[in-house]
């Protein structure tokens, strides 16, 4: 006999953050009157008090920012905050123009935008970071159970466990013909195969699951269909690993036939406007970089010269887009010469190259410059010459690109931008000797969602990165 549904565990950010938002507009509101008195600025009319506020809930509540999401990220929500707070300031202008003889219309439209904005995301962050940090240490860890327990459904366990912000404990595997340990992923969590299909029920009795991930496995479409039904007539959450999920993007529509769903994707064009717009701002930006950070520049270099002696800059072949050669930049930090030729150099499987050089060479400078990562500046030469970007994926030596393009999974369609200063894969982590699988699909990912938006994104969280050093590429 079924079990009585009960309810997933309700993120307490989630039911908090609608009140949260509420009582951060009403401050906003209030400050902005009294701002506006400090100016001799008229009072703000009715429509401001009372509309600004439920307008911009609403435009939250239609961007998702209410709804359940495994991974909020907090810059994304910003986007959300500001779009939606300059609407509501933009709509309840024209409410108080067409009700009211309203002076100082754009003044206080601007000023309410700008503390609304400000004041919903302190709230947010705040809210965020104090509900993720109670996920890592293990407080809303609900109980995830995998259906499939292939290559797929192996990784993501192996993310949610190093990732517990997320809120999902993998508990176990439910799969007829589970994928042998002996192929595994030695640093992959050791989850056990609790069952097969027929095994759903009293697995999700025994371990009181609260959310079961479909991966891929062996089980005909009739029977995957039935174990769905079941979870979510338990109260279960469900959620759908694609097909092609290296090729599913942010950007996507869902479609309709009948009761065929068609999900037609939206990736970012390579070779499209957008990027060449990207390439533009690169160039703008490395040449205003340069110019802000010229007496920074000056000094390391001289620093170099002093401690190392000539030359100052580093410079080694990498491979960029298309697989073109080009001199990447550093300034140096070590002393004597790196070695010409890698071929021969065995590395671990699928693991990127670091501390190939040999013996720690590095001047007392240039482990401080490793550290920092202030060493790649000179690198906005190469951005300026359009070599590169600010954010792509990190350029590699040619001996090791062309080995990796051989026997890694897509690491070839990194080639299709140019390389960055910074990349999606570095600032997660994926530095140093790290797995090139992951850095594959990291970049891969940022390739195919690239924007603006997202560059700025990263860039910000390379500053976080930096502050908090890890390995140095």
């Amino acid at each position: 006999m079924p079990a009585t549904a009960r309810p997933v565990a309700a993120r307490p950010w989630l039911a908090l953050a609608p009140v949260a938002d509420a009582v951060v507009l009403t401050l906003a509101v209030a400050v902005e009157r009294v701002s506006g008195r400090s100016v001799g600025a008229e009072t703000m009319s009715v429509a401001w008090v009372f509309g600004f506020p439920a307008i911009t809930m609403l435009l939250l509540a239609g961007g998702g920012l209410y709804r359940e999401r495994l991974r909020p990220h907090f810059l994304d929500d910003l986007r959300t905050i500001a779009g939606g707070a300059a609407i509501a300031a933009m709509a309840t202008i024209s409410v108080s123009a067409l009700v009211a003889d309203d002076t100082n219309l754009a003044a206080q439209g601007v000023r309410l935008w700008l503390f609304a904005t400000v004041y919903l995301a302190a709230s947010r962050s705040g809210v965020s970071f104090a509900s993720a940090a109670a996920r890592r240490d293990g407080a809303a860890g609900a109980p995830t159970l995998i259906v499939g327990a292939g290559t797929v459904g192996r990784l993501l366990a192996k993310r949610l466990v190093a990732h517990p912000e997320i809120g999902l404990r993998p508990i176990g595997f439910l799969d007829k013909e589970p994928r042998s340990h002996d192929d595994d992923d030695p640093s992959a969590p050791r989850l056990p195969v609790l069952g097969a299909s027929w095994d759903l029920n009293d697995v999700l009795e025994q371990y009181r699951v609260e959310r079961v991930l479909f991966t891929f496995s062996t089980a005909p479409h009739d029977v995957l269909m039935r174990m769905v039904d079941e979870c979510t007539s338990r109260g279960v959450h469900v959620t759908l690993v694609p097909r092609l999920f290296e090729k599913m993007p942010r950007q996507f529509t869902v479609d309709h036939v009948g009761g065929i769903s068609l999900l037609s994707i939206e990736p970012a064009n390579p070779r499209g406007r957008g990027m060449a717009v990207k390439y533009l701002f690169d160039r703008i930006a490395a040449a205003f970089a340069l110019m802000i950070l010229a007496p920074v520049l000056a000094i390391i270099a001289a620093g170099v010269w002093i401690s190392l002696g000539r030359p100052v800059f580093f410079r080694q072949r990498r491979i960029g887009r298309d697989s073109e050669p080009f001199d990447m930049l550093k300034f140096r930090t070590m002393r004597g010469e790196a070695p010409s030729d890698y071929a021969g150099i065995e590395l671990p499987p699928d693991t990127a190259p670091g501390g190939i050089e040999g013996e720690d060479r590095r001047s007392m400078l240039g482990a401080f410059l490793r550290r920092t990562s202030l060493d790649e500046l000179p690198q906005l030469l190469n951005v300026l010459r359009g070599e590169m970007s600010l954010v792509g994926p990190r350029p590699e030596r040619p001996d090791f690109a062309f080995r990796f393009a051989q026997d890694v999974y897509r690491y070839d369609d990194r080639h299709r931008v140019k390389a960055g200063i910074t990349g999606w894969a570095q600032i997660h982590g994926l530095r140093g000797n790290t797995s090139l699988t992951e850095r594959a699909e990291w970049d891969n990912f940022y390739i195919e969602n690239a924007s603006l938006w997202f560059d700025l994104r990263i860039l910000l969280q390379t500053v976080i990165a930096v502050i908090r050093p890890r390995n140095a590429v």
